[in-house]
């Protein structure tokens, strides 16, 4: 079997939502009763290291998928794949089903929690590609075959994972936590929470899906009352599903109640229907309960027990801010940089510091190799379009801050400051140095509410 390179290009952090129905091994810890994994938080997504055959991976951990995926392999002979047979996919977006090997009986290491015998989807499709938007390689997702095998804490302030052996937990008493029942519908979980669109409180059954970095996801429903019509919305790129991509409208909600917990003026994405057609098979489900509401919690699922806990992190306060610039970046390949260092020089007997001997420092240069934050996407009569600027910039600093000593998240970080903040930014485009300028401002304030 020949295994195709994968290229890098982005992919949105809304991933697929389907199911198989064969049969997969289980995670087990041989040597402990517990165990705690160290997580990286990248746009509200938790990245964990994950080892498959032997090598040394980064996962998504995404409770919206029922089976590994696995994409972004450069480099492919080092990576054992066992029983394989290609299948294909369907997930989000206006596009079609995509091509997969399906490979079974592979060995998966997460933490000490080990699995023999792990079935797993590898996707070559180019566009399949967390990297560009994170910042930091990320080679697949993972959800439901590690949940099921535990009861697993997930802690985002310390950006702390714990598994527990089931027979082992003991629930602590908590008198400001909130236990929920959990359905499943093909091993993915769902949850009913309430909110308020216009004057309407709404019971909803939202999918929990910590892939998403958004915070909430609605599927219009005007015989339900779940419409967009009550609120200002802007028309956006939602990001790319595993069938394609995915356009919609963003908004707010006025509230969100999970029973005692409530959060105002909810970030709100409402899908398009030709995004969201294979997912709307279940038809009880109203949309998705994404990570940036999720990250405002400390959860403990138990999918064994059908349960889910919270308890209000010091996130919960926290204000939901989109994006006032209209700008898209990734980060695109790399760029040579020159970057000043002290290089210190050391006295007639080659000693330096270390044996408190005064030396002399010079300043020198040197060329390094960067990451290049690329402007992938522009929304509409945006603020940095009618500024100039163009899909293909190069960002080389922002607001007097060179861009490579900054992480992808950080540069990301500027745009959603508030309303009135001044953004300058030295970009290079076809080998020139541009400089523009413009301020940052509300996305809804030319929306006005239809009568």
């Amino acid at each position: 079997m020949n295994y195709s390179r994968s290229r890098q290009i982005s992919f949105l952090f809304i991933v697929a939502c389907f199911s198989f129905s064969f049969g997969q091994g289980k995670f087990n810890l041989p040597r402990q009763d517990t165990d705690k994994i160290r997580f990286q938080l990248i746009n509200n997504l938790i990245v964990i290291p994950v080892e498959v055959n032997g090598v040394e991976l980064s996962f998504i951990l995404d409770t919206g998928v029922s089976k590994p995926i696995l994409f972004n392999i450069t480099n492919t002979d080092s990576l054992q794949m066992n029983n394989v047979e290609s299948i294909f996919l369907r997930g989000l977006g206006d596009g079609q089903p995509v091509k997969a090997l399906r490979s079974k009986n592979n060995f998966f290491k997460i933490g000490n929690a080990i699995n023999i015998n792990q079935d797993i989807y590898v996707v070559f499709d180019q566009s399949i590609n967390f990297t560009p938007r994170l910042g930091i390689p990320v080679h697949g997702i993972i959800g439901y075959s590690l949940f099921k095998d535990f009861i697993v804490e997930i802690n985002y302030k310390s950006k702390l994972i714990k598994l527990h052996k089931r027979d082992k937990y003991k629930y602590k008493s908590c008198k400001k936590c909130e236990s929920f029942d959990l359905r499943f519908y093909k091993n993915k979980p769902y949850i009913d929470a309430q909110i308020t669109i216009g004057n309407n409180n709404l019971p909803v059954s939202l999918l929990i899906d910590t892939g998403s970095s958004d915070a909430l996801w609605l599927f219009e429903d005007e015989t339900l009352g779940i419409t967009s019509s009550y609120s200002n919305y802007f028309n956006d790129f939602l990001g790319r599903g595993l069938s394609g991509t995915v356009h919609g409208k963003r908004s707010k909600v006025a509230s969100f109640k999970l029973k005692k917990f409530e959060l105002k003026d909810v970030n709100t994405a409402f899908p398009d229907s030709a995004s969201i057609r294979f997912v709307r098979r279940n038809e009880n489900r109203n949309g998705s309960l994404s990570s940036e509401i999720l990250k405002r919690f400390n959860i403990i699922f138990d999918y064994e027990g059908s349960k889910i806990t919270l308890k209000k992190n010091a996130n919960f306060k926290s204000d939901f801010n989109y994006n006032r610039s209209g700008i898209v970046l990734e980060q695109r390949g790399f760029r040579l940089v020159q970057e000043r260092f002290t290089k210190r020089t050391l006295d007639n007997y080659g000693r330096s510091n270390d044996n408190n001997t005064v030396i002399s420092t010079t300043q020198s240069y040197r060329m390094d190799v960067k990451p290049a934050y690329t402007i992938v996407e522009i929304r509409d009569n945006s603020p940095a379009q009618r500024a100039g600027l163009l899909v293909g910039d190069v960002i080389l600093s922002i607001n007097g801050k060179e861009a490579h000593q900054l992480k992808l998240q950080e540069v990301i970080e500027y745009f959603r400051e508030r309303v009135g903040r001044t953004i300058k930014l030295k970009i290079e485009r076809n080998n020139q140095r541009l400089y523009f300028m413009f301020q940052l401002e509300d996305v809804f304030k030319k929306k006005e509410l239809p009568k």
